[in-house]
C-alpha cells in the first residue's frame, strides 16, 4: 500500500510504518492499561512515555523518578503511574540503555 499525505488511514496502517512506530518508539513493557515507551529521536536525559486511553505522561528515570510533563491524566493515575515507574525503574533504565547506548540512537 502506497502511502499517501491525504490518507491518513494509509499512513497508520501501512506495514512500512507499524515497523517504523515498534522501532522508533519501542514498548518496554504494559501494566495496567498503561504503555510504558521511549521515542527515540528525543533528548537524552533518560525518561520513559507512559499512555493510556484516558492521557499521557513523561517521567524522568534520573536523578529520581519524577513527573515531567502531564496530559489529561488525573492525580489518581499519576499517583499509580509513579508507582509503576518506580518499581520498574531499573528495568527502564536497562531498556533505555539497551536501546539508545547499544543501538546506536
Amino acid at each position: 500500500m502506497a502511502v499517501s499525505s491525504r490518507n491518513p488511514s494509509a499512513r497508520t496502517t501501512s506495514p512500512l510504518n507499524w515497523v517504523l512506530y515498534a522501532t522508533m518508539s519501542p514498548t518496554v513493557f504494559r501494566e495496567k492499561g498503561y504503555r510504558f515507551f521511549f521515542f527515540s529521536l528525543e533528548e537524552s536525559r533518560m525518561h520513559v512515555h507512559v499512555r493510556s486511553a484516558e492521557g499521557e505522561a513523561k517521567y524522568w528515570l534520573e536523578p529520581d523518578v519524577e513527573l515531567s510533563r502531564n496530559h489529561r491524566l488525573s492525580d489518581v493515575q499519576l499517583n499509580e503511574v509513579q508507582r509503576i515507574v518506580e518499581s520498574h525503574k531499573d528495568e527502564l533504565i536497562a531498556a533505555w540503555q539497551r536501546h539508545f547506548l547499544d543501538s546506536g540512537y
